[in-house]
């Protein structure tokens, strides 16, 4: 350590992350002369210069789901990268450990899930679909990450970006993907795509429905190019085999260091899948007409039966649909899964 508050080692810089503390990592980039603020617990805003507009504004968030230990690490990693060459950071940058609660109890939230907590007082009905209580703890803090975030992006930038690190509860078939709010406009869409291209994920899905995610609510009232990465399983902290996030790792370092998204030649960009139809849990008789462990993005093909719940049918409506996210055991009201077409 120096001056006895300054990290220096990536363990220590992981400890911090994981107990939200910003503090001494701030002190770590003032020290070096870059523009910090700490607007709240688990979050912190680095800028190279005073704003400009000619700089972009990137977000990256992790731990919204307590259990995704993976993406804290790879924060770690992206946060010891910059400790040692902080002036190698060009864009006005936003940290956000999402759910310091859940993180330290290793569970997914401690009330409800946060990342269906992002809405604003104005959305329309589809975003406030899951709405709950606001005296939940992770309603509180949505409302905390909302505000700086809002703040963050208001400054006048040449580009805003939002990338928001999450790890899946099941398989995959595609065991990394991109969940893109489909309202973005073209050429930020355009941009995300090829970075998600860049940063190997294997594949894309564009959702059109209205969300109460953290992405979504970024994309829509902020004007992000704003995206949930799932970057395989949920594990242990400490545990997780970073080897296989290599490559998105390294283009999230080429994001905050302004480089140019390099040339992708011959590799295949991932394919891209739009939402068909979203299954809303109405009842408590709802059930899913597949093993609870299928894996995401399993192709069914037309008329097979997908859910059921009382007298609604859900069915497959295209030659063939991919299902993403089914969990029949959500609260009541809440998305138990959504339909994929590809394009």
């Amino acid at each position: 350590m120096i001056d006895g508050t300054i990290p220096v080692t990536r363990s220590e810089i992981l400890r911090l992350l994981v107990h939200a503390e910003f503090m001494p990592i701030a002190h770590r980039f003032r020290s070096a002369g870059l523009a910090v603020s700490v607007p709240a617990e688990g979050i912190m805003q680095i800028a190279p210069t005073l704003d400009l507009p000619t700089q972009a504004a990137v977000l990256i968030s992790v731990g919204v789901h307590g259990d995704e230990t993976a993406p804290i690490e790879m924060l770690a990693q992206l946060v010891d990268h910059l400790i040692a060459d902080p002036h190698e950071l060009k864009v006005n940058l936003m940290l956000v450990v999402g759910n310091p609660a859940a993180i330290a109890q290793g569970k997914r939230c401690i009330d409800v899930d946060m990342n269906r907590q992002f809405y604003s007082a104005q959305g329309d009905p589809g975003e406030m679909k899951n709405a709950v209580n606001k005296s939940t703890l992770e309603a509180r803090r949505a409302d905390i990450i909302m505000r700086s975030t809002a703040e963050f992006f208001s400054a006048a930038c040449a580009e805003k970006w939002h990338l928001d690190l999450h790890t899946a509860i099941r398989a995959s078939l595609y065991p990394t993907f991109a969940v893109v709010p489909d309202l973005i406009a073209p050429s930020a869409k355009r941009a995300l795509i090829g970075w998600l291209a860049d940063a190997g994920l294997d594949a894309v899905v564009m959702n059109s429905t209205a969300a109460s995610t953290y992405s979504s609510y970024s994309a829509k009232y902020c004007g992000a190019a704003s995206s949930t990465l799932e970057l395989g399983r949920i594990g242990v902290i400490g545990q997780n085999d970073l080897r296989l996030l290599a490559q998105p790792q390294a283009a999230l370092l080429r994001l905050i260091h302004a480089e140019p998204l390099p040339d992708l030649g011959s590799r295949q960009a991932p394919p891209v899948f739009n939402v068909a139809q979203e299954m809303i849990k109405r009842s408590d008789a709802f059930t899913m007409a597949f093993d609870h462990s299928i894996p995401n993005f399993t192709a069914m093909q037309y008329g097979t039966v997908i859910a059921i719940d009382g007298a609604l049918v859900y069915r497959v409506r295209h030659a063939e649909e991919w299902v993403l996210f089914p969990n029949p055991d959500v609260a009541l009201g809440q998305r138990a899964g959504l339909m994929l077409v590809r394009q």
